[in-house]
């Protein structure tokens, strides 16, 4: 196709909107598996999960055969401020890689927060709202999911109490202060608030911090404070179920010039993105209706599917959570401090797992620097400055068209741009100053950690 019979940017309009979430667990023969109870290692119950969770949400959470969730109005209306989202030929990109690999990229940075997690934050809001709540926790690790739960509580009138990794907050302080606009309260973790935190600062002083480390904080204030729960931003079924209009949208704008896409890509940290965006199209795959490539791509830094084992594990450091069958380096490790703030996490969705488990789901791991040198080079080309997250895809996605070029395949590729980097100039600034470094752990490093996984069968 020339540029005439598909444009730059594909836009739906409101009618075309999604009116539903798709729920990828309906259409997997192979469940994921459940979360266990930590002290009786049995599948949680649903009223097991009310002190931490909404109600609302742990039914989402739990349901593994209901294909679709209407969207409610309220939250359909809270959307249309922001979506439909564009989907975007990368003309520029691929004339200047010279490939003959068609290049597409759903773009989810054109809100205040910056990236795709408001599209959780407003529905978990509501959730919390409708059941009368007082106010949400929860962790951030680049501040992305901080930023948007902290504006989504603006707009529901609930309190929002953020623990934010330590690096990040010091890294990233203009985030920190858009939460701050949207009357959140932001927390550096580990802290002195939580016992959590002082145990964990007991034992490393001088820990950077972890996302892990900010969601056992994050638990445990809501646990401990009335008419409050605790919210996630990625990790879960029920975020994964409200990312899915990120896939539906751009299908559907696909569909539209009947563009299909030979490899789908998406950075990968606790599943959120690449979850969302590639759930209608894993749907056709599981039911054999067509076929794709599907890749995530993860830091080398924290590579969890790419060196992780397949195992039930905490989903925090501080050992709160339910334990999740998941691939995971230990609930212990703390990656080093790299600028991929929402990338640092030690597990993977549990639902992403067991269709990578399957064979239904690629991964690769990248080197921080190698990101960089995409995320400057997409820049310099298609004109968005993307966060560093989102790099992780567009490094791959060049990679690929390359692939292409060297072997003549026309091939069309989807990636997903999750997000902007104009609150990352630290990021860049190391960067260009040649400060960066490709922290990679070692065989043994993680042996450390993996001999500390649960004993469950």
């Amino acid at each position: 196709m020339n540029k005439n019979e598909v444009p730059y940017k594909i836009y739906l309009n409101e009618n075309e909107m999604p009116k539903t979430w798709y729920n990828m667990r309906a259409d997997m023969k192979q469940k994921p598996a459940p979360l266990l109870n930590p002290g009786t290692l049995q599948p949680m119950k649903a009223e097991e999960l009310e002190a931490v969770f909404c109600k609302e949400l742990i039914a989402q959470e739990l349901d593994n055969d209901t294909p679709y969730f209407q969207i409610p109005e309220e939250i359909l209306d809270f959307y249309k401020m922001y979506r439909p989202s564009p989907l975007v030929r990368a003309y520029c990109l691929e004339e200047k890689l010279g490939t003959p690999a068609k290049i597409y990229y759903k773009f989810e940075g054109n809100n205040t927060s910056g990236s795709h997690k408001l599209n959780s934050a407003i529905a978990q809001a509501y959730y919390a709202k409708k059941q009368g709540l007082k106010g949400v926790t929860t962790e951030t690790g680049a501040g992305q999911w901080g930023t948007a739960l902290s504006m989504a509580c603006s707009y529901f009138g609930l309190e929002c109490n953020v623990y934010m990794v330590k690096c990040s907050y010091e890294q990233k302080p203009f985030r920190r202060e858009v939460m701050r606009t949207y009357g959140a309260s932001v927390t550096p973790s580990p802290s002195v608030e939580t016992e959590v935190g002082q145990k964990i600062l007991a034992a490393n002083p001088n820990t950077t911090g972890s996302l892990g480390c900010a969601i056992s904080e994050a638990v445990e204030k809501a646990v401990t404070s009335d008419g409050f729960r605790y919210v996630l931003g990625s990790v879960l079924n029920q975020v994964l179920l409200h990312q899915s209009v990120i896939g539906l949208e751009a299908k559907a704008a696909m569909d539209k010039y009947h563009v299909k896409p030979d490899i789908i890509i998406g950075c990968a940290g606790g599943g959120s993105n690449l979850g969302g965006l590639i759930a209608p199209f894993m749907g056709e795959k599981l039911r054999k209706e067509a076929d794709y490539r599907i890749i995530a791509v993860e830091p080398a830094s924290c590579p969890s599917f790419t060196r992780g084992v397949y195992a039930y594990d905490f989903c925090d450091t501080g050992m709160v959570c339910p334990l999740a069958k998941m691939y995971t380096l230990g609930s212990g490790f703390i990656p080093s401090a790299n600028h991929a703030g929402g990338l640092r996490y030690h597990g993977m969705s549990s639902t992403l797992s067991e269709l990578y488990h399957q064979g239904l789901i690629e991964a690769v791991s990248v080197k921080q620097t190698e990101v960089f040198e995409a995320a400057e080079y997409f820049a310099r080309v298609e004109g968005i400055l993307p966060a560093p997250e989102s790099s992780h895809a567009i490094r791959a996605a060049i990679d690929e068209a390359v692939k292409c070029r060297e072997s003549g395949e026309e091939k069309t590729i989807l990636f997903g741009l999750t997000g902007t980097g104009y609150f990352d100039m630290t990021a860049y600034e190391k960067f260009h100053e040649g400060e960066m470094n490709d922290s990679v752990p070692t065989e043994e490093e993680l042996a450390v950690y993996r001999s500390k996984l649960p004993n469950v069968r």
